[in-house]
This record gives structure tokens, sequence and C-alpha cells, in this order.
């Protein structure tokens, strides 16, 4: 892969997005961090980062979520290092509800943020995109199987799975390439979350692809862009996971449901209001 000059990370002031800007940093890449907010020992981090590649960064607050301030900070990202060779997707949230006792609002929340956040960030930053540049939607093992619980989640992910595809149809033509990476559980402060709140038997099913270290799962996914792959899914069992759901889909699901009605059969009753 040529040197990247630019990379332009969303959601990249925590978990996967830090680490990736973090790696890239390290690698004398200038590195735009988009993201809410940015805390000051994450900035001490990738200062340090910075310092290591004799690379510059800057922090330009975004909210994906919001398509006129996304696009403001995109453009303050070109503006200051140029077009971005590498732009990655990776702000996005997490919900794990059972289906009902998920609100329309929840559901309207992950959907916006996650999906239509990444199509506007694509809107933003396709156009700034040379020939030979690269296009990065950070995706989930959820957008490919999805899971207990994530009526909303793994509706918003499957639906970053297609806008990737799409895109790679209109764009590779171009010359600017796709990636869609599709991780499973990783140690992230988002996941950290997830388990304090998550529904039970998520939780338990979501051990099936099993859980990557962040440093671990930040290495295969810039390995991945770096080989130019278009489907990256880092991790031995989520790779055998999502294989399997792809070619055996019967079975996985039976499977799954086996799985599924052994872990509601321990759950304690639901008292009586």
């Amino acid at each position: 892969m040529k040197p990247l000059n630019h990379v332009m990370i969303t959601g990249a002031g925590s978990g996967l997005g830090l680490g990736l800007a973090l790696r890239y940093l390290k690698r004398g890449a200038a590195v735009s961090v988009l993201d809410l907010m940015l805390s000051d020992d994450r900035r001490t981090t990738l200062e340090a980062a910075a310092r290591t590649g004799g690379a510059a960064w800057q922090f330009l607050p975004a909210d994906v979520s919001d398509e006129l301030a996304l696009g403001h900070a995109v453009t303050a990202a070109v503006a200051a290092f140029g077009a971005p060779d590498l732009a990655i997707n990776s702000a996005g949230v997490a919900l794990n509800k059972a289906f009902s006792d998920t609100t329309a609002a929840e559901f309207r929340r992950v959907v916006g943020i996650n999906l239509n956040g990444s199509f506007q960030f694509a809107a933003a930053v396709l156009p700034t995109l040379q020939p030979g540049g690269r296009l990065a939607l950070v995706a989930s093992l959820a957008g490919l199987i999805s899971n207990y619980g994530y009526s909303a989640y793994g509706a918003s992910k499957f639906g970053v799975v297609g806008l990737a595809t799409t895109l790679r149809y209109e764009y590779e033509p171009l010359g600017i390439h796709l990636s869609c990476i599709c991780p499973p559980e990783v140690d992230t402060p988002m996941v950290a979350d997830e388990r304090l709140h998550g529904n039970p038997v998520s939780l338990e099913l979501k051990q099936f692809a099993g859980s990557l270290d962040t440093d671990v799962a930040c290495d295969q996914m810039v390995a991945g862009l770096d080989a130019g792959r278009w489907m990256i899914i880092p991790g031995h069992s989520a790779k055998l996971t999502a294989g399997v759901a792809r070619y055996l889909p019967g079975p996985f699901f039976a499977v799954m449901n086996r799985l599924v009605k052994r872990i509601l059969a321990r759950q304690p009753p639901i008292a009586p209001d």
C-alpha cells in the first residue's frame, strides 16, 4: 500500500477509532480525529504517538448524526491536511435490549448514528477522495449475523454493510476503494457499558464468536486495510462464525436457537407486578 499522507477517522476519541489513529500517527501519517469530544488523557496519548511518528494531528468536534456539522468538520480537515488517502467511519453506538423492551426513539437513535451517520460521513468525504483513496466503514459482525437483543444495533449494522456494498459498486470503477470492517466484540468502553446493562441472553451468545483485545483488533484492521481488503473480520473465531452463518445458515440458526432456549430456561422467572 502506498504511504498515507492524511487519515481521517470519526469516533477516534476512544475505542477502535482511537487505536487506529494512534497506529497511523506512529507510521507518520497526518491524522484528523473527529469525535464529539476528546479527553485530556487521550489527547496526551495522541500527542505521544505523533511525536513517535513525526506526524501532525488535529481534533475536530463532529457528530456523525449532524449532517451540517459533520460536513464542516470534513471540510476543515481537508483544508488543513489535504484530501484524505484513507477515511474511516468508526463512530457508533450500541443498544442491547430485547425487541419488546426497545422503544421507537431508541431504535431511531441507533439507526441515526450508526447507519445515517455512515451515509453522512460517506457523502461528506467521498467528493474529496482522489483515485487510489479508500473509504472504510466500520460495521460489525452483528451486521452479518446479528444477535438476540440487537434489533436496533443489528439492523443498523446490516445497513452499514449494505451501504458499503453499494458504494463499492459505484466508486471502485472510479478508482476509489471501499472496505467494510466487521469486528466481533472488542474490549472498548462501549462494550464495557454493554456488559453492565445488556440483555443476558445476548451477552452469553456473544461468547460464541469470542472477544478481542483492542490492540489485537486494531492491528488486524490495519493489516486488512494495508492489504486493500474489502471485507475485514478481525479474529479467527469471528471469521469462522461468519463463514458458518453464510454457508450453512440453516444449521447455524438451529444451533443458535437451541442456545437461546437453553439460556432462557436458566433465567429466573419474572416477578408479577
